[in-house]
């Protein structure tokens, strides 16, 4: 079984005439995700891939009964993509672009939530199922269909650590990179509760980074709400106090977000903390032994 996305997933690609979006809608239609049609304003009538092009989200619905979207849009635009997308019914949204004003965001987050919606990004990989749906920019060879659930703020190493564990043949359910800004739509917090409630996820992966309290929070939730064996990996250990670390949301100030802080907090909590990836994918294996 899966979260989020699978087999009856019907995927719009937003700015899907636009290099980015094309070449990962072909991706996605290689890997067996099934993509439905796309958006791009003024381009309506035309197709991409043999598929329908429509100038807005709520014509693509209309004409595709699509329960999914991915943002493939510039910064500028994406905010507007997304909150498109949340007023025509869409359940899951995948925003992949990075650089969105932080500001805009907070306006953004709320206009999905407010709705019961699922926007996962911006700023991130996205989502896969092994074997069922790609919704993003995952390298999908890499994965294997299985049952540890992974999530992961950090979109590189996602796909490390996917494929360490895909070397040490433990496949994966789903697969979310969640995005590493710090205003992101989906946290931990939020998708624990679905990889619990999946019968066929008997454990499940978090990668998380410096900067932020999300990792204290989640080592919280996890000892209250989360029965099934969790591991994680904190990035960010040697990084510098003060000092930005690739992603937006990645700094660390005055002791607080720092990856000690953080990977205590897991400890504390009962959730093992790996040193590297490999020894994060062997102490999977080893609890499946």
């Amino acid at each position: 079984m899966s979260i989020l996305v699978d087999e009856n997933t019907r995927l719009i690609v937003q700015g899907i005439t636009g290099r980015d979006g094309s070449f990962h809608a072909h991706q996605m239609l290689d890997y067996g995700t099934n993509v439905v049609g796309g958006v791009t304003p003024g381009k309506g009538g035309q197709t991409e891939h043999d598929l329908p092009v429509f100038n807005t989200m709520r014509e693509a619905v209309l004409g595709t009964h699509a329960n999914a979207s991915v943002i493939y849009v510039p910064a500028k635009f994406a905010p507007e993509a997304i909150v498109e997308a949340a007023d025509s019914g869409i359940e899951l949204i995948v925003c992949i672009t990075e650089g969105v004003p932080v500001i805009d965001m907070i306006e953004v987050y709320h206009a999905v939530k407010n709705k019961g919606l699922i926007l996962i990004g911006p700023n991130c990989p996205g989502v896969i199922s092994p074997g069922e749906s790609k919704v993003g920019i995952m390298p999908g060879q890499i994965h294997k269909p299985g049952n540890v659930g992974v999530i992961s703020r950090s979109g590189t190493l996602t796909y490390e650590i996917v494929h360490a564990l895909t070397q040490f043949d433990i496949g994966q359910s789903t697969c979310i990179g969640i995005g590493g800004d710090p205003i992101i739509g989906t946290s931990f917090r939020d998708l624990l509760p679905l990889f619990q409630a999946d019968d066929q996820t008997d454990a499940i992966v978090i990668v998380g980074e410096i900067g932020g309290d999300e990792e204290e929070k989640t080592a919280e939730f996890i000892q209250k709400n989360v029965s099934k064996p969790v591991f994680s990996f904190i990035v960010g250990h040697t990084a510098p106090e003060g000092k930005r670390m690739g992603h937006a949301g990645a700094i660390i100030s005055g002791g607080s977000g720092t990856a000690e802080s953080k990977t205590k907090a897991l400890n504390d909590a009962g959730v093992p903390v790996a040193k590297t990836i490999d020894e994060l994918a062997g102490l999977v294996r080893d609890h499946f032994a």
